[in-house]
Parts: C-alpha cells; structure tokens; sequence
C-alpha cells in the first residue's frame, strides 16, 4: 500500500506510461475523493451505521495533468493503486466548475461523460502543490467568485 504521496504518483505514471502517446509529459498527478464535504464525516460518524454508508459510497480518483490531457484514474479505495482509466479529456476541454481552493478540503465538480449531473470532488491540503498545478489547466469560467476572491487577497 503506498502511503506517501511520490510512490502513489510514480504508480500512477507507470499505469498511464503504458497507454500514453510518445512524447506525453506527466505534469502533475492529484488524489481526490467524491461525496459530500468530508468535514461532515464527524457528524455522520455520531450516527450508527451512516458513517459507514457515507463512506461506502465515496470514490477515488487519480487526475493526471499532462501537456495534452487530463486523465482520471480509479483509485483502489483500501490500497490507494491506480485502477483503469475511467475519463480522458482534453486540457482545453476539461469540464470542470465550481472551483473552490480552501485552507484543508478544496473542492471541484467534474462532468464525467456517464453521469446525469457534475460529481463532486474534494482533494485534500496534501495534495496541494499538484492541485495548484491541475487547477491552472482549469478554464477560467470553472472558479467560483470566492476562490477568485480569495487568491486575489493572497496575492497582495
């Protein structure tokens, strides 16, 4: 099981390696997770038997910012390994909105190419190095007013 956060990016890049067109560079390589906003993890974990559900229903993705594309991976939700490749879209058509960089549990929501509605995306303060990096290859429409708002006030 890899726990620190290079291992998990070199496995990610060594799964993506193999399907990735000649001369492909892995830019960044991000971890997120789907469902509602995991501070409410503590509230629901009061309640018998809806932590556990909550956490039942949570996915786990890689994103891999490339020079073309962005690739989402499954992520195994006990060991962390990247799975099969569930969505590759490219940079410039990312359909991603609602950008919100916060101080622990930033959040983003994807339109994946099956799903009725955008999913949420939380990624954790860990990965936030990387998420800067995805999150650059973000349109412009994609951050929220607050987000905005909040850089700005960080850059001054």
């Amino acid at each position: 099981m890899a726990i620190r956060r290079a291992k998990q990016k070199a496995q990610v890049i060594a799964k993506l390696t193999s399907v990735a067109p000649a001369g492909e560079t892995f830019i960044a390589c991000v971890h997120g997770e789907t469902g509602p906003s995991p501070w409410l993890s503590a509230l629901f974990d009061e309640i018998p038997g809806v932590g556990l559900a909550v956490a039942l229903t949570r996915r786990f993705y890689f994103f891999t910012l490339t020079n073309t594309s962005v690739v989402v991976n499954s992520a195994n939700r006990f060991t962390n390994r990247p799975g099969d490749v569930v969505a590759s879209f490219r940079r410039d058509a990312f359909p991603v909105t609602n950008v919100n960089r916060a101080t622990v549990w930033s959040k983003f929501y994807l339109q994946f190419p099956s799903a009725p509605k955008p999913t949420r995306i939380n990624v954790h303060r860990f990965w936030r190095g990387e998420f800067d990096q995805l999150a650059a290859a973000f349109p412009a429409t994609a951050t929220s007013a607050t987000a905005q708002t909040s850089g700005d006030i960080a850059q001054a």
